[in-house]
Protein backbone atom coordinates (compact mmCIF):
# COMPACT_ATOMS: atom_id res chain seq x y z
CA UNK A 1 0.00 0.00 0.00
CA UNK A 2 1.33 3.44 -0.90
CA UNK A 3 2.02 5.92 1.87
CA UNK A 4 -0.52 8.64 2.63
CA UNK A 5 0.48 12.28 2.35
CA UNK A 6 -1.57 15.10 3.86
CA UNK A 7 -1.19 18.55 2.28
CA UNK A 8 -2.36 21.72 4.02
CA UNK A 9 -3.17 24.57 1.67
CA UNK A 10 -4.70 24.90 -1.78
CA UNK A 11 -2.47 27.59 -3.28
CA UNK A 12 0.44 27.35 -5.72
CA UNK A 13 2.65 25.28 -3.41
CA UNK A 14 -0.09 22.98 -2.14
CA UNK A 15 -1.49 22.20 -5.59
CA UNK A 16 1.95 21.58 -7.09
CA UNK A 17 2.80 19.26 -4.19
CA UNK A 18 -0.40 17.28 -4.78
CA UNK A 19 0.19 16.98 -8.53
CA UNK A 20 3.73 15.63 -8.19
CA UNK A 21 3.07 13.36 -5.22
CA UNK A 22 0.25 11.75 -7.19
CA UNK A 23 2.64 11.30 -10.13
CA UNK A 24 4.89 9.36 -7.78
CA UNK A 25 2.02 7.13 -6.70
CA UNK A 26 1.24 8.44 -3.21
CA UNK A 27 -2.26 8.66 -1.75
CA UNK A 28 -2.78 12.39 -1.39
CA UNK A 29 -5.32 14.37 0.63
CA UNK A 30 -5.34 18.15 0.29
CA UNK A 31 -7.07 20.33 2.90
CA UNK A 32 -8.01 23.87 1.90
CA UNK A 33 -10.21 26.51 3.50
CA UNK A 34 -11.33 27.59 0.01
CA UNK A 35 -12.86 25.46 -2.72
CA UNK A 36 -10.83 27.18 -5.45
CA UNK A 37 -7.25 28.16 -6.20
CA UNK A 38 -6.77 31.87 -6.77
CA UNK A 39 -4.10 32.93 -9.27
CA UNK A 40 -2.79 36.01 -7.45
CA UNK A 41 -0.31 37.17 -10.15
CA UNK A 42 -3.17 37.76 -12.62
CA UNK A 43 -5.60 39.21 -10.07
CA UNK A 44 -3.89 42.59 -10.58
CA UNK A 45 -6.31 43.19 -13.47
CA UNK A 46 -9.51 42.71 -11.44
CA UNK A 47 -9.47 46.28 -10.03
CA UNK A 48 -9.34 47.72 -13.56
CA UNK A 49 -12.01 45.32 -14.89
CA UNK A 50 -9.66 43.72 -17.41
CA UNK A 51 -10.38 40.27 -15.99
CA UNK A 52 -13.14 38.81 -13.82
CA UNK A 53 -12.88 36.93 -10.55
CA UNK A 54 -13.69 33.69 -12.36
CA UNK A 55 -10.88 34.36 -14.84
CA UNK A 56 -8.30 34.05 -12.06
CA UNK A 57 -9.90 31.17 -10.15
CA UNK A 58 -10.03 27.40 -10.67
CA UNK A 59 -12.29 24.97 -8.77
CA UNK A 60 -10.21 22.66 -6.61
CA UNK A 61 -12.72 19.83 -6.96
CA UNK A 62 -12.15 19.82 -10.72
CA UNK A 63 -8.38 19.79 -10.19
CA UNK A 64 -8.70 16.98 -7.63
CA UNK A 65 -10.55 14.82 -10.16
CA UNK A 66 -8.06 15.56 -12.93
CA UNK A 67 -4.98 14.80 -10.81
CA UNK A 68 -6.45 12.14 -8.54
CA UNK A 69 -6.09 13.60 -5.06
CA UNK A 70 -8.72 13.79 -2.32
CA UNK A 71 -10.00 17.29 -1.50
CA UNK A 72 -11.30 18.31 1.92
CA UNK A 73 -12.61 21.79 2.69
CA UNK A 74 -11.76 22.55 6.31
CA UNK A 75 -9.96 25.14 8.43
CA UNK A 76 -6.60 24.16 9.91
CA UNK A 77 -6.32 25.16 13.58
CA UNK A 78 -3.10 23.54 14.79
CA UNK A 79 -0.35 21.12 13.78
CA UNK A 80 1.01 18.67 16.35
CA UNK A 81 3.98 17.04 14.63
CA UNK A 82 5.01 15.08 17.73
CA UNK A 83 1.61 13.37 17.59
CA UNK A 84 1.53 13.27 13.77
CA UNK A 85 -1.88 14.94 13.85
CA UNK A 86 -3.47 18.02 12.30
CA UNK A 87 -6.36 19.60 14.16
CA UNK A 88 -8.99 21.25 11.95
CA UNK A 89 -12.35 22.86 12.66
CA UNK A 90 -14.31 19.75 11.68
CA UNK A 91 -11.94 16.84 12.31
CA UNK A 92 -8.53 15.63 13.47
CA UNK A 93 -6.40 14.17 10.67
CA UNK A 94 -3.55 11.65 10.89
CA UNK A 95 -0.77 11.43 8.34
CA UNK A 96 2.34 9.53 7.36
CA UNK A 97 3.87 12.52 5.58
CA UNK A 98 2.75 16.11 6.00
CA UNK A 99 3.29 19.01 3.59
CA UNK A 100 2.50 22.44 5.04
CA UNK A 101 1.63 25.05 2.42
CA UNK A 102 -0.85 27.35 4.19
CA UNK A 103 0.91 30.60 3.35
CA UNK A 104 1.61 33.34 5.86
CA UNK A 105 -0.02 35.82 8.17
CA UNK A 106 0.13 39.60 7.83
CA UNK A 107 1.92 42.27 9.85
CA UNK A 108 -0.45 44.25 12.06
CA UNK A 109 -0.83 47.99 11.49
CA UNK A 110 -3.02 50.47 13.33
CA UNK A 111 -6.13 51.16 11.26
CA UNK A 112 -5.45 48.36 8.77
CA UNK A 113 -9.23 47.89 8.49
CA UNK A 114 -9.28 51.18 6.57
CA UNK A 115 -7.25 49.65 3.75
CA UNK A 116 -7.80 47.08 1.04
CA UNK A 117 -5.20 44.72 -0.37
CA UNK A 118 -4.61 42.83 -3.61
CA UNK A 119 -2.60 40.15 -1.76
CA UNK A 120 -5.05 39.12 0.95
CA UNK A 121 -8.55 37.73 0.83
CA UNK A 122 -9.43 37.31 -2.86
CA UNK A 123 -12.76 39.11 -2.37
CA UNK A 124 -10.92 42.34 -1.58
CA UNK A 125 -9.87 42.64 -5.23
CA UNK A 126 -13.56 43.17 -6.06
CA UNK A 127 -13.86 45.82 -3.34
CA UNK A 128 -10.90 47.68 -4.85
CA UNK A 129 -12.61 47.49 -8.25
CA UNK A 130 -15.86 48.87 -6.82
CA UNK A 131 -14.07 51.79 -5.16
CA UNK A 132 -12.18 52.66 -8.34
CA UNK A 133 -15.41 52.47 -10.35
CA UNK A 134 -17.12 54.76 -7.83
CA UNK A 135 -14.33 57.35 -8.06
CA UNK A 136 -14.46 57.21 -11.86
CA UNK A 137 -18.23 57.82 -11.67
CA UNK A 138 -17.54 60.86 -9.45
CA UNK A 139 -15.05 62.14 -12.02
CA UNK A 140 -11.91 62.23 -9.87
CA UNK A 141 -10.25 61.49 -6.57
CA UNK A 142 -7.11 60.56 -4.67
CA UNK A 143 -5.71 57.03 -4.70
CA UNK A 144 -2.76 55.80 -2.63
CA UNK A 145 -1.18 52.37 -3.06
CA UNK A 146 1.83 50.89 -1.33
CA UNK A 147 3.34 48.11 0.76
CA UNK A 148 5.01 47.54 4.11
CA UNK A 149 8.02 45.69 5.43
CA UNK A 150 8.94 43.19 8.12
CA UNK A 151 12.28 44.01 9.84
CA UNK A 152 12.49 40.46 11.22
CA UNK A 153 12.19 38.76 7.80
CA UNK A 154 12.06 40.71 4.55
CA UNK A 155 11.57 37.68 2.29
CA UNK A 156 7.76 37.90 2.37
CA UNK A 157 7.37 41.54 1.28
CA UNK A 158 5.04 41.85 -1.73
CA UNK A 159 6.03 45.02 -3.56
CA UNK A 160 5.49 44.05 -7.18
CA UNK A 161 1.68 43.79 -7.10
CA UNK A 162 1.42 47.29 -5.56
CA UNK A 163 3.41 48.73 -8.45
CA UNK A 164 1.40 46.74 -10.98
CA UNK A 165 -2.06 47.73 -9.75
CA UNK A 166 -1.00 51.38 -9.49
CA UNK A 167 0.41 51.42 -13.03
CA UNK A 168 -2.69 49.66 -14.37
CA UNK A 169 -4.98 52.18 -12.68
CA UNK A 170 -2.95 54.98 -14.28
CA UNK A 171 -3.33 53.29 -17.68
CA UNK A 172 -7.09 52.85 -17.27
CA UNK A 173 -7.62 56.48 -16.24
CA UNK A 174 -5.48 57.65 -19.14
CA UNK A 175 -7.55 55.60 -21.62
CA UNK A 176 -10.70 57.15 -20.16
CA UNK A 177 -9.22 60.62 -20.61
CA UNK A 178 -9.55 61.54 -16.93
CA UNK A 179 -6.05 60.87 -15.58
CA UNK A 180 -5.60 64.58 -14.82
CA UNK A 181 -8.61 64.41 -12.46
CA UNK A 182 -6.85 61.92 -10.18
CA UNK A 183 -3.93 62.15 -7.78
CA UNK A 184 -2.00 58.87 -7.60
CA UNK A 185 0.52 58.25 -4.83
CA UNK A 186 2.85 55.36 -4.09
CA UNK A 187 4.02 54.89 -0.50
CA UNK A 188 6.27 52.59 1.53
CA UNK A 189 8.11 52.93 4.85
CA UNK A 190 11.52 51.84 3.54
CA UNK A 191 13.86 54.36 1.91
CA UNK A 192 14.39 52.27 -1.23
CA UNK A 193 11.29 50.16 -1.92
CA UNK A 194 12.06 47.58 -4.57
CA UNK A 195 15.80 47.60 -3.78
CA UNK A 196 15.95 43.81 -3.94
CA UNK A 197 15.43 44.06 -7.70
CA UNK A 198 18.79 45.82 -8.05
CA UNK A 199 20.07 49.39 -8.51
CA UNK A 200 19.19 49.59 -12.20
CA UNK A 201 15.61 48.60 -11.45
CA UNK A 202 15.37 51.25 -8.72
CA UNK A 203 16.42 53.93 -11.18
CA UNK A 204 13.92 52.74 -13.77
CA UNK A 205 11.10 52.74 -11.19
CA UNK A 206 11.83 56.38 -10.38
CA UNK A 207 11.63 57.16 -14.10
CA UNK A 208 8.25 55.40 -14.22
CA UNK A 209 6.89 57.49 -11.36
CA UNK A 210 8.04 60.77 -12.91
CA UNK A 211 6.80 59.91 -16.40
CA UNK A 212 3.40 58.81 -15.12
CA UNK A 213 3.07 61.72 -12.67
CA UNK A 214 2.77 59.42 -9.65
CA UNK A 215 3.72 61.00 -6.33
CA UNK A 216 5.96 59.10 -3.96
CA UNK A 217 6.20 58.98 -0.17
CA UNK A 218 8.96 56.69 1.12
CA UNK A 219 11.40 56.39 4.00
CA UNK A 220 9.01 57.26 6.82
CA UNK A 221 7.36 54.87 9.27
CA UNK A 222 3.62 54.35 8.83
CA UNK A 223 1.89 55.26 12.10
CA UNK A 224 -1.77 54.75 11.24
CA UNK A 225 -4.29 54.26 8.47
CA UNK A 226 -7.40 56.38 8.81
CA UNK A 227 -10.54 56.24 6.68
CA UNK A 228 -9.37 59.07 4.44
CA UNK A 229 -5.64 59.39 5.07
CA UNK A 230 -2.33 57.71 5.90
CA UNK A 231 -0.36 59.10 8.83
CA UNK A 232 3.44 58.83 8.79
CA UNK A 233 6.06 59.89 11.31
CA UNK A 234 7.27 63.52 11.25
CA UNK A 235 3.66 64.73 10.89
CA UNK A 236 3.43 63.63 7.25
CA UNK A 237 -0.03 62.75 5.98
CA UNK A 238 -1.43 61.59 2.64
CA UNK A 239 -5.12 62.15 1.99
CA UNK A 240 -6.75 59.40 -0.05
CA UNK A 241 -10.21 58.23 -1.12
CA UNK A 242 -8.85 54.71 -1.62
CA UNK A 243 -5.93 53.15 0.23
CA UNK A 244 -4.55 49.89 -1.11
CA UNK A 245 -1.85 48.48 1.16
CA UNK A 246 0.01 45.18 1.02
CA UNK A 247 1.20 44.32 4.52
CA UNK A 248 4.38 42.26 4.73
CA UNK A 249 4.00 38.63 5.71
CA UNK A 250 4.79 37.02 9.04
CA UNK A 251 4.10 33.59 10.49
CA UNK A 252 0.64 32.07 9.99
CA UNK A 253 -1.57 32.14 13.09
CA UNK A 254 -1.84 28.33 12.94
CA UNK A 255 1.85 28.09 13.89
CA UNK A 256 1.16 29.84 17.20
CA UNK A 257 -0.82 26.76 18.26
CA UNK A 258 1.61 24.23 16.79
CA UNK A 259 4.89 22.60 17.78
CA UNK A 260 6.92 23.45 14.67
CA UNK A 261 10.26 25.28 15.09
CA UNK A 262 9.91 28.95 14.11
CA UNK A 263 12.19 31.88 13.35
CA UNK A 264 11.62 35.24 15.05
CA UNK A 265 9.12 36.28 12.37
CA UNK A 266 7.05 33.12 12.90
CA UNK A 267 8.04 31.19 9.77
CA UNK A 268 8.90 27.48 10.03
CA UNK A 269 12.56 26.46 10.07
CA UNK A 270 13.40 23.93 7.36
CA UNK A 271 16.55 22.47 5.85
CA UNK A 272 17.48 22.79 2.19
CA UNK A 273 15.19 19.87 1.37
CA UNK A 274 12.14 21.67 2.84
CA UNK A 275 12.14 19.23 5.74
CA UNK A 276 11.41 20.21 9.34
CA UNK A 277 14.08 18.87 11.68
CA UNK A 278 13.27 18.99 15.39
CA UNK A 279 15.97 19.19 18.02
CA UNK A 280 14.13 17.50 20.86
CA UNK A 281 16.42 15.26 22.92
CA UNK A 282 13.69 12.79 23.77
CA UNK A 283 12.16 12.42 20.32
CA UNK A 284 13.15 11.08 16.89
CA UNK A 285 15.05 13.50 14.69
CA UNK A 286 12.64 13.48 11.77
CA UNK A 287 8.86 13.68 11.72
CA UNK A 288 8.13 13.50 7.98
CA UNK A 289 6.97 17.13 7.95
CA UNK A 290 7.83 19.36 5.01
CA UNK A 291 7.07 23.07 4.63
CA UNK A 292 6.90 24.84 1.26
CA UNK A 293 6.12 28.31 -0.04
CA UNK A 294 5.32 31.32 2.13
CA UNK A 295 5.06 29.27 5.34
CA UNK A 296 8.79 28.48 5.32
CA UNK A 297 11.73 30.45 6.69
CA UNK A 298 13.93 30.76 3.62
CA UNK A 299 17.72 30.82 3.80
CA UNK A 300 19.69 32.78 1.25
CA UNK A 301 20.89 36.28 0.26
CA UNK A 302 19.40 39.43 1.79
CA UNK A 303 17.46 40.15 -1.41
CA UNK A 304 15.68 36.76 -1.46
CA UNK A 305 11.94 36.90 -2.08
CA UNK A 306 9.11 34.42 -1.77
CA UNK A 307 7.51 34.05 -5.19
CA UNK A 308 5.19 31.57 -6.84
CA UNK A 309 7.89 29.92 -8.97
CA UNK A 310 10.07 29.32 -5.88
CA UNK A 311 7.07 27.83 -4.06
CA UNK A 312 6.50 25.43 -6.96
CA UNK A 313 10.18 24.44 -7.03
CA UNK A 314 9.98 23.69 -3.31
CA UNK A 315 6.82 21.65 -3.89
CA UNK A 316 8.33 19.56 -6.69
CA UNK A 317 11.51 19.01 -4.68
CA UNK A 318 9.49 17.95 -1.65
CA UNK A 319 7.57 15.37 -3.68
CA UNK A 320 10.83 13.99 -5.05
CA UNK A 321 12.44 13.94 -1.59
CA UNK A 322 9.50 12.06 -0.06
CA UNK A 323 9.73 9.57 -2.92
CA UNK A 324 13.45 9.15 -2.26
CA UNK A 325 12.88 8.57 1.45
CA UNK A 326 10.34 5.87 0.68
CA UNK A 327 12.71 4.21 -1.79
CA UNK A 328 15.58 4.30 0.68
CA UNK A 329 17.57 6.55 -1.64
CA UNK A 330 19.99 9.24 -0.49
CA UNK A 331 19.04 11.43 -3.47
CA UNK A 332 17.69 14.84 -2.37
CA UNK A 333 16.86 18.10 -4.12
CA UNK A 334 17.39 21.44 -2.38
CA UNK A 335 15.69 24.79 -3.00
CA UNK A 336 18.59 27.14 -2.15
CA UNK A 337 20.27 26.88 -5.55
CA UNK A 338 17.02 28.01 -7.18
CA UNK A 339 16.69 31.25 -5.19
CA UNK A 340 16.22 34.15 -7.60
CA UNK A 341 13.78 36.93 -8.37
CA UNK A 342 11.84 36.43 -11.59
CA UNK A 343 8.76 38.35 -12.64
CA UNK A 344 7.06 40.24 -15.42
CA UNK A 345 5.88 43.51 -13.86
CA UNK A 346 2.80 44.63 -15.77
CA UNK A 347 1.84 48.25 -16.44
CA UNK A 348 -1.33 47.83 -18.48
CA UNK A 349 0.24 48.99 -21.73
CA UNK A 350 3.41 46.95 -21.39
CA UNK A 351 5.62 45.38 -18.75
CA UNK A 352 9.16 45.06 -17.46
CA UNK A 353 11.06 41.80 -17.18
CA UNK A 354 12.81 41.61 -13.80
CA UNK A 355 15.46 39.04 -12.89
CA UNK A 356 17.98 38.86 -10.08
CA UNK A 357 20.41 36.18 -9.01
CA UNK A 358 23.78 36.12 -7.25
CA UNK A 359 25.40 36.90 -10.58
CA UNK A 360 23.23 39.67 -12.07
CA UNK A 361 20.26 41.96 -11.67
CA UNK A 362 18.37 43.13 -14.74
CA UNK A 363 15.18 45.00 -15.59
CA UNK A 364 14.21 45.13 -19.26
CA UNK A 365 11.25 47.23 -20.51
CA UNK A 366 8.84 45.30 -22.74
CA UNK A 367 6.34 47.76 -24.26
CA UNK A 368 3.00 46.25 -25.30
CA UNK A 369 4.43 42.75 -25.77
CA UNK A 370 5.17 42.38 -22.07
CA UNK A 371 1.52 42.91 -21.12
CA UNK A 372 0.37 40.14 -23.44
CA UNK A 373 3.23 37.93 -22.31
CA UNK A 374 1.94 38.06 -18.74
CA UNK A 375 -1.61 37.49 -19.95
CA UNK A 376 -0.32 34.46 -21.85
CA UNK A 377 1.32 33.09 -18.71
CA UNK A 378 -2.01 33.32 -16.87
CA UNK A 379 -3.73 31.40 -19.66
CA UNK A 380 -0.93 28.82 -19.67
CA UNK A 381 -1.00 28.35 -15.89
CA UNK A 382 -4.71 27.59 -15.80
CA UNK A 383 -4.85 25.38 -18.86
CA UNK A 384 -1.72 23.38 -18.03
CA UNK A 385 -2.96 22.68 -14.50
CA UNK A 386 -6.31 21.58 -15.96
CA UNK A 387 -4.41 19.30 -18.38
CA UNK A 388 -5.86 21.08 -21.38
CA UNK A 389 -2.34 21.53 -22.73
CA UNK A 390 1.16 20.22 -22.11
CA UNK A 391 3.36 21.61 -19.35
CA UNK A 392 6.65 23.26 -20.21
CA UNK A 393 9.66 21.86 -18.29
CA UNK A 394 10.14 23.71 -15.00
CA UNK A 395 6.86 25.65 -15.31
Amino acid sequence: MSKKVLILGGGFAGLESAIYLRKYGFEVTLISNRDYIYVYPTSIWIPTSEVTFDDVSMPLDELSKIHGFELIIDEVESIKSLEKKVYCANKIYDYEYLVVAIGSGKMKHKGLENTLTICGKPEESLEIKDKIDALIALGGGKIAMGFGGNPKDASNVRGGPAFEVLFNVHHKLKKLGIRDKFELTFFAPMAEPGARMGKKALGMMDMFFKRLDIKKQVGKKILEFKEDKIVFEDNIEIESDLIMFIAAGNGHKVFENSDLPLNEAGFVHINDYCEVVHNYDDAPEKYNVFVVGDSAALEGPDWKAKQGHIAEVMARNTALNIKSIEEGSVEREGYAKHINILCVMDSGDGAAFVYRSDKKAIMIPMPVFGHWMKKGWGWYYKNSKLKKMFRLPGM
